[in-house]
């Protein structure tokens, strides 16, 4: 399907390249070079969850003084959407504002025991008493294996959110008690941290049952960020994929379908790409006979062909690193996106 006048149509629906370029950054560069080339160019940044959940979901930019990773305090930015007809509006927030482990300095400098997702909490209730009345919380990038009990005490301390709806954001399935195992090492956990850990989150999940009646064990995604998803579901939180919220919220299969080509990509494609996270989504949302492009930073082995095994459509990958090396992918990441882009849509116009 073509755009106005015939000319062909492209979506550059990106997620993050983590540390050298945001989703809108990404996007925009694909998005200008195929404007560029004549093409009618539409840039839509996503987000599974984690960071760059704000920017995806859109809505007024507030912000907020809440405690950090760390203690300390930290200013946090979230969001409000104005509801439908008089509905009261909807918050989201992005957990890594207030427990983000770029905020602690990195795995290097976290302290993974000490770590809380108080400040998370602290958002809820800033959201609750600016209106909201349903709450989305991004589960992403957090420096915290707490179980999410520094959000729960943070919103029992205020009263609780009576009458909202609570909804965990999340791009992983894995399990409460696991967290510490699977997620503690990037957080900066040794083995001996891990140990403990893992017996605090058991410890955290009995607390839930005896005074929430809530049991979280077996709760997928009840472990994503530290055991946060656990902590929201003990509210009455539901846990959903963080992918399919953005995409709901953008009607983001009938973009992908009306366009001609679709541009995605992400800091490194592997295994888990295709397990809720942006770039499997878009390649299974892809229509038969469409063409998406990838554009990675780096490319595990076996992934390009996981990928384009995944999808119906004619898929491309690209790796930065593999086309430009290493060095050259990390400090010009959005130049090299846009010229990766500029080379594909030369290439299907000619």
């Amino acid at each position: 399907m073509t755009g106005a006048h015939g000319r062909l149509r492209l979506l550059a629906a990106t997620d993050k390249f983590r540390g050298t370029a945001t989703a809108t950054e990404a996007s925009e560069a694909v998005a200008a070079a195929a404007r560029a080339a004549g093409l009618a160019a539409m840039a839509l940044p996503l987000s599974d969850g984690g960071e760059g959940f704000l920017e995806a979901m859109g809505g007024e930019v507030r912000h907020s003084v809440v405690t950090g990773p760390l203690g300390e305090p930290v200013t946090a930015a979230w969001r409000l959407r104005a509801g439908r007809d008089d509905a009261a509006p909807m918050a989201v927030i992005e957990a890594a504002q207030a427990a983000g482990l770029l905020l602690a300095g990195g795995a290097a400098r976290n302290d993974p025991v000490r770590a809380t997702t108080r400040g998370v909490g602290e958002l809820l209730v800033a959201a609750y008493q600016a209106g909201a009345r349903e709450i989305v919380v991004g589960c992403g990038g957090s420096a915290s294996t707490d179980g999410g009990i520094g959000l729960v005490d943070a919103v029992i301390k205020a009263g609780g959110l009576p009458g909202a709806k609570l909804r965990a954001a999340v791009d992983v399935e894995t399990l409460f008690i696991d967290a510490a195992r699977v997620f503690g090492p990037q957080k900066g956990a040794d083995a001996v941290a891990v140990l403990l850990l893992t017996q605090r989150l058991a410890d955290v999940a009995q607390r839930y049952m005896r005074e929430l009646h809530v049991d979280v064990r077996a709760l997928p995604g009840s472990g994503a960020a530290g055991g946060l998803g656990g902590g929201l579901a003990a509210l009455g939180a539901g846990i959903e994929s963080g992918f399919d919220i953005v995409a709901r919220t953008h009607d983001l299969a009938a973009q992908v379908a009306a366009a001609d080509i679709v541009v995605s990509g992400e800091g490194r494609l592997d295994a888990t790409s295709l397990q809720g996270k942006v770039v499997g989504g878009i390649l299974g949302m892809a229509t038969p006979g469409g063409r998406v492009l990838v554009i990675s930073g780096d490319v595990e082995a076996g992934s390009a062909d996981r990928a384009r095994a995944a999808s119906r459509a004619d898929v491309t990958v690209v790796s930065l690193v593999e086309r430009y090396g290493r060095e050259a992918a990390l400090h010009r990441t959005v130049e090299l996106i846009a010229a990766i882009a500029a080379e594909y849509v030369a290439r299907q116009r000619s």
